[in-house]
C-alpha cells in the first residue's frame, strides 16, 4: 500500500477497520446472504475490537433512520416528478421495496459510520501495535 492514508469515505463505504483502514469489518461474500449481519469480532489486521462495549451499535439505528429518511424524501421527490398524482400506497410501496432491498447495505453502512465516529485512524496495520 502507498504512504497515503485511505480516505474516511473509502473506509466507511468499504466497511474497513477505522483504526488501520485495511482490515474488513464483515466477512467477504456475505452481503446478500442470510449472514449479512455477521461481523468479525476484531480487525483481522490490527486486532481492534469491532464491539468496544456491549450495545455499542444501538446508536447505529439513528444513522440507519437518517438513511431511511433520505430515501423517503428522494422517493417522494422523484415520484412527484414522474407521476401526476402521487398516492400514499404508491409512496409506501416504493419505499418498502427500496428499503428492504437495501437492508443489508444500510445495516453495514450504518455500523461503519457509527464506529468511525468513535475510533480514529492510527496508521497502516504494519506500523501500529496489535491490540
Amino acid at each position: 500500500m502507498s504512504n497515503q492514508k485511505p480516505s474516511l469515505l473509502y473506509t466507511v463505504l468499504s466497511a474497513k477497520c477505522p483504526r488501520c483502514r485495511e482490515g474488513n469489518m464483515f466477512p467477504p461474500g456475505t452481503l446478500y446472504s442470510s449472514r449479512f449481519a455477521d461481523m468479525y469480532p476484531q480487525c483481522p489486521c490490527c486486532g481492534q475490537s469491532f464491539e468496544p462495549e456491549p450495545g455499542f451499535y444501538y446508536g447505529a439505528m439513528y444513522v440507519s433512520f437518517a438513511f431511511s429518511t433520505g430515501i423517503f424524501l428522494a422517493v417522494l421527490f422523484i415520484l412527484s416528478l414522474l407521476v401526476k398524482e402521487v398516492t400514499l400506497g404508491m409512496v409506501m410501496g416504493t419505499i418498502a421495496v427500496i428499503v428492504i432491498g437495501l437492508l443489508p447495505v444500510m445495516f453495514r453502512l450504518s455500523r461503519a459510520v457509527w464506529i468511525n465516529f468513535f475510533l480514529r485512524y492510527e496508521g497502516p496495520c504494519n506500523q501500529i501495535p496489535k491490540k
